[in-house]
C-alpha cells in the first residue's frame, strides 16, 4: 500500500520470537522490540532516559523462520516496516493497536559481531542455527583458495 508510514527502530527483544503457522502453512512470527531514548542532561552531566517505546512487530513466510532461528531476548536489533493499525471488537469496545509489519531486521552491530549465513531458498521448514565455521574458509569455499590459472574466477 503506498502512503504507509516506513519507521526504523534500534531497540532490544524483549523476548524469544513467537514463531507459529497459519492454516495455511505461512509462517509468522511476532516479536516486541523496547527502544528507550537516551540524552544528555548538561546540568547534571548525566544521561537521562526517556520513555520507552514497546513497538510489536511481525514478519512473515521465510523472514520470520529466520529470525525466530536467529533473533533471542535482550538482542539489540535494528528493525524498519511499515507502521499499521488494527482494529476489533472486544465484548462492545472498539480496541486499536499500532503495530509494525517488518521489511527488513537484523542484529545491531555497534555492540556486537555477527556471523551471517544465506539460508537456501525451498529448503522448508524452520531452519537450523548457523553453523560457525572456522577463520579460512570451508574445503568446499572457492574464496578460501589461491585461484586457478586455468579456470576463470566466475
Amino acid at each position: 500500500m503506498s502512503n504507509e508510514p516506513i519507521i526504523t527502530i534500534v531497540g532490544n527483544a524483549t523476548a524469544d520470537p513467537e514463531l507459529r503457522f497459519i492454516q495455511s502453512g505461512a509462517a509468522v512470527a511476532n516479536l516486541t522490540v523496547a527502544s528507550t531514548p537516551r540524552t544528555f542532561d548538561r546540568q547534571a552531566n548525566d544521561f537521562k532516559d526517556g520513555e520507552t517505546l514497546f513497538m510489536r512487530c511481525s514478519m512473515w513466510r521465510e523472514m520470520a523462520e529466520n529470525v525466530a532461528n536467529t533473533i533471542t531476548k535482550g538482542m539489540r536489533v535494528v528493525v524498519t516496516g511499515r507502521l499499521v493499525s488494527r482494529s476489533w471488537d472486544d465484548n462492545g469496545q472498539k480496541r486499536t493497536v499500532m503495530e509494525m509489519q517488518v521489511d527488513e531486521i537484523g542484529p545491531s552491530l555497534r555492540y556486537a559481531t555477527a556471523v551471517v549465513t544465506k539460508v537456501e531458498k525451498g529448503a522448508g521448514g524452520p531452519q537450523q542455527p548457523p553453523v560457525q565455521q572456522p577463520a579460512g574458509g570451508a574445503s568446499n569455499d572457492p574464496w578460501a583458495s589461491a585461484p586457478s590459472e586455468t579456470e576463470p574466477p566466475f
